[in-house]
C-alpha cells in the first residue's frame, strides 16, 4: 500500500506539470486596449484553437479576474473549429488587475493565457516651472512640479527652443531633456545654450491614456542666474583700528569669485540670540564696499548675522543666504543707580570701623555688564588705591572719625557708572509709631509700619534669622523709597518654620530715624512633640492623669488645647478636649480591674502631635464590697420573690395548693404538733422517748475563712460580728433524757475545730444561750442533703422545766442569746461545756 500511494502521488505530480504545456498554446485572450480610465469597464475575449479538439466539443472556459472567479457571458463554437467566451468585468477599481483566461481538465483549473490591466488617468499638466543659471555648473537648471498621481507610468520630457523676442517664433530645437526616474528636474548644457538669447522652455507629461503639457516659459538664460552666497568675517582686534562703539560691529564679506565680474548687490539680515528674537534686514549694500558698521544694537549682545547677494541692475535670483556668523557687541558703562546702607562701630576716639552694603538698580534695560566696585573718598584721584576694590555687595573699611563720606562708582570695560556719594548721618529723626507683621505664604512676609510725622523720604528694611542665629549674619535688605508707603513685601530669603528678626529704619533728607525691631515666622509647623503622661492617683472608677507643659520652641505654633483619648480593652474610644493651660485630668466612669489605653494629643493651628500611650489598670472592688454587692443583690430579689408571694397567696384558692395547713410556732406548742404523713412517704417515724435515739451533742457551723480587714475598717470587733456567707450544719443524735456523762472537750481531734456553741439543755432551767466564734479555719466537708418535712420533729420543746440561765465565758468572742429567739433549738442537750465555766 505505500508504494500504491507513491505512485499516485507521482502520477498527479506529472498530470500538474504536462498540463500547462499541452494546453500553454490552446487559448489567447483578446482586449480592445489593456490600459483604461479607472471606473471604466472594459470586454475581452478568450478563444480556443481547433487543435485543442481532444479537450472534448463541451469543455467550459471560466475567468478569474484577481481572486474572482466565474463564467463568461457567451460561449460559442466558430466556423472554423475554435472555441469563444467572452466577458465584460466590471468597471474597475484598482489601478492593476491580472485577467486570467481557464478550463477545467479532470476536476483542475488550468489557465490557458493570461493579460495585465491597467487603469488610470491622463497625466495632468506640470505646473510651477522654474529655471535658474547656475554658474558653477555653467548650466541651466530647471525643475517644476508633476501634478497628481494618475496611477500609470508617465514620462517627462524637457524641451526648449531658441527664439528671438518673446518666443513667438521658433528658429532652432534644443535637444530634449530627460529628467532621472522620479526626478522633476533637468539640466541644459551651456553648449546648449546661448546666454543672451531667449528661450522658450516647457515641461511634456506622457502616459498611456493621454499627454499633458505644462506652460511654456520664455527666458533669456543669463537674466536667470543665481550667484553663490558671500562669505562674511569679522577683522581682529588691531591697536592701528579703534575699536567699534558700544552697540555697533564691524564686519567684512567676500564675494563668490565666479561672480566677481557681475555687478551685484547684497542683504544683510541680523538677529540677537535673546529669546525668539525676529530677524532684521538691512539693505541693499553695495558689493564694491565688501564691509559694513552695523550700529544701533545692543550692548553687550552676541548677533547672528546672514548676507545675499543678487545680479543688479540686471535681472538676476536672489543667492541663498550665507552661512552665519555670530559676533558680539562691545559693553557700555552701567547705568544704575545704587542704594546703600551702613553699620558704624567705634573703634576709639579717632577711628571708627564702617560696614558698607549696597544694591545695583539698572536704569536702562541693557545696561551694561557690571564687573566690580569702587569706594573711595570724595575727590581721591585714580591713581590713589582705593578703599575697596570688589565684586561683592558689600565690604567694611575704617575710617577717621571726622570723615563722615565717601563715594561708590560701579565699573566694567567700557567705564564707569556716575558716582553714588554716601553720607553716613546721624540718628536724630523721629521713630515710627508702630511696626507689625502679617505672614502672606511659607515664603513672604508683610511687613507695616504707620509713617512718623513728619513724613520721611525713605525706610531701610533690613531682615535675617533670629535668635538663637548671631545676630547681623546673612541679612538681607532693601529700600522703600516711596516715604509714603506704609508696608512692604519681604520675599527674598524669606523660608517657613524659621524666625525672623525684621529691622525698619526711617530715612530723613539730612538724618535717620532710630530702628525699630519686630519678630515673626512665615509660616510656623505642629509642636515637634507632646508633653509625657503620668498616673498620679488611681481608684476602682477613676484615674487622676498629669503632665508636664513642654518650653515654648521657636518655629512652632503656640498649642491652642490638649485632647486626652482612652479606649477600654473592647477597643471603645473615649476623648475629652481640654485648653491649652491644663495641666491634668481625672478620667471618671471607669470599670473595676479594667485595663485602659491612654494618650495626649497635643495641638495648634499648624497641627497636632500625639503623645506615647500610656496603659493603665484600674484597682479591683473589696471582698466586703462584693459581699455588700451581692448581699444587696439578693435582697433584691428576695423583696421581688416576696412581693409575688404575698400576691399569690392572697388569694384563697392558692393557699393550700403548694403546702399544707402548719401552725404558728410562736402561738402553738412544738411538742404537740406533729405533721401528717404523707400518703406517698410510708415509713415509721422514730418515737421521742425511744432509747435507742442518740441525743444531739453538738452543732458545728462551717464558714467560709474570715477575711482582713479594710485599711479604713475599725479592728474593733466587741459590739459587732461579721455574719457567715456559706453555712454547713451537721446533727449527731443521742437520747434527750439521759444526761451526758463523759463531757466532750471542745476539741475532741485535731481535725475537727469548734466553730460554734449552743449552750444549755432541755434539763436546765433558764433561757438558752448560744454563742460563735469568727475564725481563719477553712470549710470542711461537703454539704448535707436539705432536712426532710418531719425532721423538725426532733426539735421540740421539752417538757421539763424552764432552762437555766447561762453566763458566757468572757473567753468567747460573741455571744448570742437566749435560745427563745431560736425555737427550733430548745430541744437540744449540749455538752463539752464545761470549758465554758461548768454549765
Amino acid at each position: 500500500m505505500v508504494e500504491l500511494g507513491t505512485w499516485s502521488l507521482a502520477r498527479a505530480a506529472l498530470i500538474i506539470l504536462l498540463l500547462p504545456r499541452s494546453l500553454e498554446e490552446c487559448g489567447h485572450i483578446s482586449l480592445p486596449a489593456s490600459t483604461v480610465r479607472l471606473g471604466d469597464s472594459i470586454t475581452a475575449s478568450c478563444t480556443i484553437s481547433p487543435n485543442c479538439s481532444h479537450l472534448g466539443s463541451e469543455a467550459q472556459i471560466l475567468w478569474k479576474l484577481g481572486t474572482e472567479l466565474g463564467p463568461g457571458e457567451r460561449q460559442r463554437r466558430l466556423a472554423d473549429g475554435s472555441q469563444e467566451s467572452t466577458i465584460t468585468l466590471p468597471p474597475l477599481q484598482h489601478p492593476r488587475a491580472l485577467l486570467s483566461c481557464c478550463l477545467r481538465w479532470e476536476n483542475t483549473l488550468q489557465i490557458l493565457d493570461q493579460a495585465e490591466l491597467w487603469a488610470g488617468y491622463p497625466p495632468a499638466a506640470p505646473h510651477n516651472l522654474s529655471c535658474l543659471m547656475n554658474l558653477t555648473t555653467n548650466s541651466l537648471i530647471c525643475q517644476w512640479e508633476p501634478g497628481p498621481n494618475n496611477h500609470l507610468p508617465t514620462n517627462f520630457t524637457l524641451k526648449s527652443f531658441k527664439s528671438r523676442g518673446n518666443c513667438q517664433t521658433q528658429e532652432d530645437s534644443v535637444l530634449n531633456c530627460v529628467p532621472q526616474d522620479g526626478e522633476s528636474r533637468c539640466s541644459i548644457p551651456r553648449k546648449h545654450l546661448q546666454l543672451y538669447q531667449s528661450m522658450g522652455i516647457w515641461v511634456q507629461a506622457e502616459n498611456a491614456l493621454g499627454t499633458g503639457k505644462s506652460p511654456q516659459l520664455c527666458l533669456v538664460p543669463m537674466d536667470v542666474v543665481k550667484l553663490e552666497p558671500p562669505t562674511l568675517w569679522a577683522p581682529a582686534p588691531s591697536p592701528e583700528v579703534a575699536p567699534p562703539q558700544p552697540g555697533c560691529l564691524l564686519l567684512h564679506w567676500e564675494l563668490w569669485k565666479p561672480s566677481l565680474y557681475i555687478d551685484q548687490k547684497c542683504e544683510l539680515r541680523h538677529q540677537p540670540q535673546l529669546g525668539e528674537a525676529s530677524w532684521t534686514l538691512v539693505g541693499p549694500l553695495l558689493s564694491q564696499t565688501l564691509q559694513y558698521e552695523l550700529c544701533g544694537l545692543l550692548p553687550s549682545t552676541a548677533y547672528t548675522l546672514q548676507m545675499r547677494c543678487i545680479r543688479w541692475p540686471l535681472p538676476g535670483r536672489w543667492s541663498n543666504w550665507s552661512p552665519s556668523l555670530i559676533l558680539t557687541t562691545a559693553q557700555q558703562a552701567p547705568i544704575i543707580r545704587l542704594d546703600t546702607w551702613w553699620r558704624l562701630k567705634q573703634l576709639d576716639p579717632r577711628t571708627m570701623d564702617v560696614q558698607l552694603f549696597w544694591k545695583p538698580v539698572p536704569l536702562d534695560k541693557y545696561s551694561g555688564q557690571i564687573q566690580g566696585y569702587l569706594v573711595r573718598p570724595p575727590g581721591q584721584a585714580e591713581a590713589v588705591p582705593a578703599l575697596c576694590n570688589t565684586t561683592e555687595l558689600s565690604c567694611t573699611f575704617r575710617l577717621p572719625s571726622e570723615a563722615w563720606e565717601v563715594v561708590l562708582v560701579a565699573y566694567n570695560a567700557a567705564g564707569t557708572s556716575r558716582p553714588t556719594p554716601v553720607v553716613f548721618l546721624e540718628s536724630r529723626g523721629p521713630p515710627l509709631a508702630r511696626l507689625h507683621t502679617t505672614a502672606r505664604d511659607p515664603h513672604s512676609l508683610w511687613v507695616g509700619w504707620e509713617p512718623p510725622s513728619p513724613r520721611p523720604r525713605g525706610y531701610v528694611i533690613e531682615w535675617g534669622p533670629g535668635p538663637p542665629s548671631p545676630s547681623g549674619s546673612n541679612m538681607t535688605w532693601k529700600i522703600e523709597h516711596n516715604g509714603t508707603a506704609s508696608g512692604t513685601l519681604l520675599q527674598e530669603n524669606i523660608r517657613p518654620f524659621q524666625l525672623y528678626e525684621i529691622t525698619v529704619t526711617p530715612l530723613y533728607q539730612d538724618t535717620v530715624g532710630p530702628s525699630q525691631r519686630i519678630y515673626a515666622y512665615s509660616e510656623e509647623m505642629a509642636p515637634s512633640h507632646t508633653p509625657e503622661l503620668h498616673l498620679k492617683h488611681i481608684g476602682k472608677t477613676w484615674a487622676q492623669l498629669e503632665w508636664e507643659p513642654q518650653i515654648p520652641e521657636l518655629g512652632k505654633s503656640p498649642l491652642t488645647h490638649y485632647t486626652v483619648f482612652w479606649t477600654n480593652a473592647q477597643d471603645q474610644s473615649f476623648f475629652t478636649i481640654l485648653n491649652a493651660s491644663s495641666r491634668g485630668l481625672v478620667l471618671h466612669g471607669l470599670e473595676p480591674a479594667s485595663l485602659y489605653h491612654v494618650h495626649l494629643m497635643a495641638s495648634s493651628k499648624a497641627g497636632a502631635t500625639n503623645s506615647t500611650s500610656l496603659t493603665l489598670m484600674t484597682l479591683a472592688l473589696e471582698e466586703s464590697e462584693l459581699h455588700v454587692l451581692l448581699g444587696l443583690f439578693s435582697l433584691l430579689v428576695l423583696l421581688i420573690c416576696l412581693c409575688g408571694a404575698s400576691r399569690f397567696c392572697c388569694r384563697p384558692r392558692g393557699k393550700n395548693r403548694l403546702w399544707p395547713t402548719v401552725p404558728d410556732p410562736a402561738h402553738s406548742s412544738l411538742g404537740s404538733w406533729v405533721p401528717t404523713v404523707m400518703v406517698e412517704e410510708a415509713f415509721q417515724l422514730p418515737s421521742l422517748r425511744d432509747p435507742g435515739m442518740p441525743p444531739i451533742t453538738k452543732i458545728t457551723v462551717l464558714e467560709e475563712e474570715e477575711k482582713k480587714p479594710a485599711p479604713w475598717e475599725s479592728n474593733d470587733t466587741s459590739g459587732t460580728c461579721g455574719l457567715p456567707t456559706l453555712v454547713q450544719a451537721y446533727v449527731l443524735q443521742g437520747d434527750p433524757r439521759t444526761p451526758s456523762t463523759q463531757p466532750q472537750s471542745q476539741s475532741s481531734t485535731n481535725d475537727q475545730v469548734l466553730y460554734g456553741q449552743v449552750l444549755g439543755s432541755p434539763t436546765s432551767p433558764g433561757p438558752g444561750h448560744y454563742l460563735r466564734c469568727d475564725s481563719t479555719q477553712p470549710l470542711l466537708g461537703g454539704l448535707t442533703p436539705s432536712p426532710k418535712f418531719y425532721e423538725n420533729l426532733w426539735f421540740q420543746t421539752s417538757p421539763l422545766g424552764t432552762p437555766e440561765p447561762l453566763v458566757p465565758n468572757q473567753e468567747d468572742d460573741c455571744v448570742f442569746g437566749p435560745l427563745l429567739d431560736f425555737p427550733l433549738l430548745q430541744g437540744l442537750q449540749v455538752h463539752g461545756v464545761e470549758g465554758l465555766g461548768g454549765i
